[in-house]
Order: C-alpha cells, then sequence, then structure tokens
C-alpha cells in the first residue's frame, strides 16, 4: 500500500470519527422522567378516594411533560400493619411487597396519599401502608426531600379531612419528606366530601382541590429534579 493510499485511509477515519462525535454531540439527551405516584389507602377498591387522586394524578401530568403517575389503589390488597422493625415484614407475608419496588423507583419525584375518614381517622389500610414504609428508613432515608401531598374523603364537609391529612403528613415526617399543600383552597391537603352515593365528581369544590394539590407536588417535584442536576 502506497503512503498517499495510507494517508487518505487515515484522514477518512479521522473524518468518520470526527462526524459521529459531532453527531452524538448534536443527538438530543433523553430527559429522565419524574414519577408522581398516588397511593389510596381505601378498603373500596376503585371508589371516591381513588377517583380524586387519579384526578390530581391527572392534573400533575399538565405540570410538565416529564412528569409520569401511577395510581397504587390498596383496596382488595392485603396489608399487615408493621411488626416493631424496620424491614418491610407485617405479621404475616401479603401484599406491600409488591408495591415495594415502585416506591423505591430512582425516578420518584412526589407521593399523593389519600384515605378516607372513619371517625374522624384515617383507615386501618393507610395507617399500615405508613407503617409498612419504614423499610425506606434504613440504611437511608429514601423519602427525604420528596414532595408529599395528602387527601382525605369524608362524609361530612367537615367530616374530620383536615385530621386525617395531618395524620398522613405527620407520619411523613418520619421520612423528613417534604411536605406539600395546594394552592387556594387546598393549602393543607385536598378535602372531598362523599354527598353524592360515591360519584365523588360531583363535589366540585374537593375536586378541584385535588387538583390544585396534584398540581403543587407536580411543582415541587420538578424542583427538586432540578436541583439534582
Amino acid at each position: 500500500m502506497s503512503k498517499e493510499m495510507t494517508r487518505r485511509a487515515m484522514l477518512a477515519a479521522a473524518g468518520v470519527g470526527a462526524a459521529l462525535g459531532a453527531a452524538a454531540q448534536d443527538a438530543p439527551v433523553a430527559e429522565e422522567k419524574i414519577l408522581i405516584i398516588g397511593v389510596s389507602g381505601s378498603p373500596r377498591k376503585g371508589k371516591t378516594t381513588a377517583t380524586a387522586l387519579a384526578a390530581a394524578l391527572e392534573a400533575a401530568k399538565g405540570v410538565d411533560p416529564r412528569i409520569t403517575t401511577e395510581l397504587v389503589d390498596l383496596g382488595g390488597m392485603k396489608i399487615a400493619g408493621s411488626d416493631g422493625t424496620s424491614s418491610s415484614a407485617g405479621s404475616a407475608p401479603d401484599d406491600f411487597d409488591a408495591i415495594l419496588p415502585l416506591l423505591k423507583s430512582p425516578n420518584l419525584g412526589g407521593l399523593l396519599i389519600g384515605s378516607p375518614c372513619y371517625f374522624r381517622s384515617l383507615s386501618s389500610l393507610c395507617k399500615a401502608f405508613l407503617e409498612r414504609l419504614a423499610v425506606l428508613r434504613e440504611p437511608e432515608l429514601l423519602l427525604a426531600d420528596v414532595p408529599v401531598g395528602a387527601l382525605a374523603v369524608g362524609s361530612y364537609r367537615n367530616g374530620g379531612q383536615e385530621l386525617v391529612i395531618e395524620q398522613i403528613l405527620t407520619a411523613m415526617l418520619c421520612h423528613e419528606a417534604m411536605l406539600v399543600g395546594g394552592k387556594p383552597r387546598a393549602h393543607q391537603g385536598a378535602t372531598l366530601w362523599n354527598a353524592y352515593k360515591d360519584d365523588i365528581a360531583q363535589d366540585e369544590l374537593g375536586m378541584e382541590s385535588a387538583r390544585h394539590l396534584g398540581v403543587r407536588v407536580a411543582e415541587a417535584a420538578v424542583k427538586l429534579a432540578a436541583s439534582k442536576k
């Protein structure tokens, strides 16, 4: 092979390498998704609490195209309370471990937790779920700084909704999470009134508070994602 041919081959290879390098630099970088999870702590699957959370998650998606959402409806699941340890174990094997991988997602940007009001307190199912989140505290606080908002549905307009929200958010303080309220009409969280035989969409004021909460959690999640860059 002549020196001229060798030189041409080297130049051609260099040109191809430069072109590939430029193409790699010009190629758009896929932005990471921001996952917001809604957890319905009602034993009644697909009913008012789940419906309100779905509306909140839908509103959250409108904040940023990177946001994806997932609704976890605990209705029908068997979740025992804590066994007194920091593990995820309850008193017997149950459905919590199936949820755990989603909660540990590296793209988790926010949480919405909802419960019905039973005797002005949260449901036993929601309480058990919150207790089992202890596994996300050790060896490190996986939910630290994650925006968390709460939602409650009561049989009366003043049926203990804000007490339930307070109980949920107090539990999340143990994770050093970022507690988030909604915009106007949902400063503490979303409060809904089941006065229409489970057609919660008719509670326009309550559904508006759910959507405001979803937007606020999403806005906080986007800011959190920006701070990690």
